[in-house]
């Protein structure tokens, strides 16, 4: 936390202090040599000047020294700057280049700070004068009679080298001798820049060195380059000042609200849980009340029943007062009290005879099951990840933020869909070709989730167009596998791919097997997706017209040459002349994971902005996951889309005189999948 000594430039681009490296490596003496001390002393062999440490080194090599005697073991130092743990590799701390740059800031800096002060001249008599240079080879601060005085004209003195005053007299070399030399190779310079390893080499590094295959530049040419990104990004920074502070407000802000949104949640989720903890306790007090009451009741009903029994037992109650009525000799006066008597004497007997206790002495009533309870508050969200399984629903909010072209950004209002109750939602209504960003919020057993971070998703440049695959028109079932749901075709490679071997060795090639949509456009603008499989090994896509597809199926061409096919994916030359005529069809080849671009003429309606270069080279992408169709029928044109960025990959004029219907061509083993959004609305019509 002090003004940089000696800085070294660590693998992470941090700076630190040698000093600091050995005490953070806890080196000794011998220890912080081997590890270099050749690069932080002021001569060190990185400046070309001789120094002790490398006279030393020399010795050692001459003596015959292995090179494993003077490096050191492989060292890991925390960076204080990124708080990371940084391997400085098997040679150390001699690996790490000395950050020259930041030892003249930090010079400068020191400058600036002494010229606050004045420093006085060493040599004059009281009172000194204000000293006007200082010698680096004296080692002294002069003023001007001083300094003319000790460094007269024709003597070795006046070739010493002075500088403004300072009370910093380190080694000259170390000021004016800042080349950077190799760590591999130390008597070499560093003349080059490695653009893998982004660090300076020299020219034994690049010839045999460990940056013998790396692509490297020259030092000045790494110089202006460097210089002209560090100047943009700055020039940048500050042109950006204000939107920087503004920016700083709204963070502060945020930290406000959050301040006081994170105290509020806290109060009302303690009233939540002092309102459930009240209603506990008020269903507690009522359930000990009633068992109290119950407990009660039934004491009484079992102490009567004891107090009944204990009358049958002799010389008490019921049998000591029988046992004195049949003393009786008056025979009215005994039938008169012995009726009531035996109705009682009966009624004990049979109570005896069926034993039945009072009261239940079991609370089985009372016993609470508590588990759904338990599992419901323990399952209760509070935030973070949910699973589907415990999701109740969720909102998906959106709003537009413009067309691509537009350049703008709205704040616009969130609109939100109704409660989704799964793990998936169509939003419709959505604006062609627009930006909307997005956001979900779940609900989790009462609890809601907050916002998700928003994702920007780009619209079709059309309203989507629902069809499935036709099984009717031209559909070959050979050769072609169609799904149940007819939204999956599979071209595969079988007993007529072997048949035609013997017309493929004479010159002839297998044609397409063709398959469209089962619904045809005649007026506006449409938009379809599909996946193509990128094991795939021709595929066709676009459209075609009604008059093309009758051509098509019915005078197939088995013998024709692939230059009858102006899109056939071969470099033949053909497909130039044919964009010469507006065709009634497009169709774009995709293939073994790449997609491949048509040739356009001079006269073709090829879009400059989207269209590749007429190189080979350019005309082959990458196959994107999803591609996307749009046809235009009122102004005969069709685009070719990446369908997760909608980028523009082609488009081009198209003859709309008919019907025109969405057009795949298969050849060998390959599979096409409409997508789930075309299929399901086609399905609702």
């Amino acid at each position: 936390k002090e003004l940089f000594t000696h800085p070294l430039i660590l693998p992470c681009q941090h700076s630190i202090c040698h000093k600091c490296v050995r005490e953070l490596l806890m080196l000794n003496h011998e220890d912080s040599f081997d590890a270099g001390s050749e690069c932080s002393l002021p001569s060190s062999p990185r400046s070309r000047v001789p120094s002790p440490s490398m006279e030393r080194l020399d010795r050692i090599v001459r003596s015959g020294g292995s090179r494993g005697s003077v490096t050191p073991r492989i060292t890991t130092i925390h960076c204080p700057g990124c708080q990371h743990d940084i391997d400085l590799g098997e040679r150390g701390i001699s690996m790490l280049f000395r950050n020259f740059t930041l030892e003249s800031i930090v010079e400068r800096y020191r400058q600036a700070a002494r010229a606050a002060v004045a420093i006085m001249c060493n040599i004059c008599k009281p009172p000194p004068q204000e000293a006007t240079k200082s010698c680096m080879d004296c080692k002294a601060s002069y003023c001007n009679e001083c300094f003319k005085l000790h460094h007269p004209w024709g003597t070795p003195k006046a070739q010493h080298e002075y500088v403004g005053p300072t009370t910093n007299f380190r080694p000259k070399e170390s000021i004016f001798k800042t080349v950077l030399m190799c760590p591999e190779h130390e008597m070499e310079k560093v003349n080059m820049y490695c653009e893998v390893c982004r660090r300076p080499v020299c020219h034994l590094c690049k010839l045999g060195g460990s940056h013998a295959n790396h692509k490297v530049t020259s030092m000045s040419s790494a110089y202006k380059i460097l210089k002209e990104k560090l100047a943009k990004s700055i020039h940048y920074l500050i042109s950006k000042e204000d939107q920087v502070r503004t920016q700083i407000t709204d963070l502060e802000q945020l930290i406000s609200q959050t301040e006081e949104n994170g105290q509020l949640a806290e109060r009302e989720a303690n009233e939540h849980f002092d309102h459930l903890f009240e209603t506990l306790q008020e269903r507690k007090s009522e359930m000990l009340r009633s068992i109290e009451q119950s407990r009660s009741r039934r004491l009484n009903q079992l102490k009567s029943q004891v107090e009944e029994y204990q009358g049958m037992l002799e010389n008490s109650g019921l049998v000591g007062y029988a046992q004195e009525v049949l003393k009786e000799t008056d025979q009215s006066c005994f039938v008169q009290t012995a009726k009531q008597l035996h109705v009682r004497i009966q009624k004990a007997t049979d109570s005896l005879r069926t034993f039945h206790p009072a009261a239940d002495p079991s609370f089985d009533e009372f016993v609470l099951d508590t588990s759904k309870e338990e599992t419901l508050l323990k399952e209760m969200c509070f935030g973070g990840e949910v699973n589907e399984e415990s999701l109740d629903f969720f909102f998906f909010n959106f709003f537009r933020r413009g067309a691509p072209c537009e350049d703008s950004e709205d704040s616009g209002v969130w609109r939100s869909t109704d409660r989704v109750y799964g793990p998936s939602t169509v939003v419709c209504d959505l604006e062609p070709n627009s930006l909307y960003s997005f956001r979900v919020r779940t609900c989790r057993n009462s609890m809601f989730s907050p916002y998700s971070p928003e994702i920007m998703l780009h619209t079709p440049p059309a309203p989507a167009f629902g069809f499935l695959f036709s099984d009717k028109c031209g559909f070959s079932a050979e050769r072609l596998i169609l799904n149940k749901q007819r939204d999956v075709v599979d071209s595969v490679a079988g007993m007529a791919f072997l048949l035609a071997a013997e017309r493929v060795q004479t010159g002839s090639y297998i044609p397409l097997d063709y398959i469209i949509g089962d619904t045809g456009i005649s007026q506006g603008r449409h938009y379809w997706a599909f996946r193509v499989d990128p094991q795939s090994f021709m595929v066709k896509v676009g459209v075609a017209s009604d008059s093309k597809l009758i051509e098509w199926f019915h005078n197939p061409r088995d013998t024709s040459s692939p230059r009858y096919d102006h899109d056939s994916g071969h470099d033949s030359g053909s497909e130039d002349t044919c964009y010469d005529v507006s065709q009634p069809f497009t169709l774009l080849t995709v293939g073994m994971g790449k997609i491949f671009i048509p040739k356009a003429s001079s006269s073709s309606s090829v879009s400059s902005t989207s269209m590749p270069s007429a190189e080979p080279g350019n005309r082959v992408l990458p196959m994107p996951q999803r591609l996307g169709v749009c046809l235009d029928y009122e102004a005969c044109r069709v685009c070719f889309y990446d369908a997760d960025t909608m980028r523009c990959l082609y488009e081009r004029q198209v003859d709309c005189s008919g019907t025109m219907y969405p057009a795949f061509g298969l050849m060998g083993s390959g599979r096409i999948q409409l997508e789930e959004l075309i299929t399901t609305k086609k399905l609702t019509f």
